[in-house]
């Protein structure tokens, strides 16, 4: 489907529906579509029209040279709800995708109805809570600052076919998950992801443009665009046992929404949807 001059990839379920607005799934990192393989198929069945893309350099969707900052990703989301032939959708995002969709939500908000965010604070409110505290989110910045370093990055993640995506999802996850039979599937699922050309380098790019802007003008001019509250629903899913973000920076990202309500996922990590499917699927179907 194209969007925003790209081609995404995108897997759907579920009809379109004369009156409801369809619902995109955006994966985040090491992640891709079929991470939301549960919900699609829970949601889908109740009539909502769920479409659930490859971000862009992911796997099945283009992976040009550049566009790999917030702006862009965010323009991509919206365009794609006007490739669906709608007006407005509802955002769902876990991770980097819930990054996208607190962007969309405030540099498109027409295009947004409802916005639902798993394990993702809003960009500044993780901004804030490093530059205060940096040593809380130790674990998480020494990958970040290895993610910052030419080309050894990505032979790190291609390296063994790829297992380094389902050491990254065992390592962010509750204790729980990577101990369940269906695990070492969902790794080489991940793996295989994550080997597709020039995924692994297109994905890092996340990184680097994350931390390169904090200190150029287009970072600072991001920080302001994004400095607004949110005037739809917003719902925050966390995962209890997350090592990656702190609960309280996630309550944080109240601060820009006007209507937001925060819910914990007892006994998982930074992964709730996949690693508690049926629990997520429930909760938005109830909220959305």
């Amino acid at each position: 489907m194209s969007a925003n001059g790209i081609r995404l990839h995108v897997a759907e379920c579920g009809p379109p529906a004369a009156g409801r607005d369809p619902v995109l799934l955006l994966h985040g990192f090491p992640e891709f579509w079929w991470s939301w393989r549960h919900q699609l198929t829970a949601l889908g069945a109740e009539g909502h029209h769920v479409v659930a893309p490859d971000l862009r350099g992911y796997c099945g969707s283009d992976r040009p040279p550049r566009g790999y900052d917030l702006w862009t990703l965010a323009g991509d989301v919206a365009g794609l709800v006007r490739a669906l032939g709608a007006r407005r959708a509802t955002i769902v995002g876990a991770g980097w995708g819930g990054a996208v969709a607190w962007t969309v939500a405030a540099l498109h908000p027409r295009v947004v109805s409802r916005l639902a965010v798993v394990g993702t604070p809003h960009p500044l409110a993780l901004r804030r809570a490093v530059h205060r505290r940096p040593w809380r989110h130790a674990a998480a910045l020494r990958d970040v600052a290895f993610f910052q370093l030419p080309r050894l990055p990505e032979r790190s993640l291609r390296r063994d076919g790829g297992t380094r995506a389902g050491e990254l999802l065992a390592t962010g996850s509750g204790a729980a998950w990577p101990e369940a039979p269906e695990f070492a599937g969902v790794a080489a699922r991940h793996a295989a992801a994550i080997l597709t050309p020039r995924t692994s380098h297109c994905s890092l790019e996340y990184f680097r443009w994350a931390v390169r802007s904090q200190g150029r003008p287009d970072g600072r001019r991001f920080a302001r665009a994004i400095d607004r509250r949110v005037d739809v629903p917003v719902l925050t899913l966390h995962g209890e046992d997350d090592p990656w973000v702190p609960a309280s920076v996630a309550r944080a990202s109240s601060r820009w929404a006007e209507d937001h309500e925060f819910l914990t996922v007892p006994r998982v990590g930074h992964f709730p949807h996949q690693e508690a499917p049926r629990h997520v699927s429930e909760v938005l179907l109830r909220r959305l």
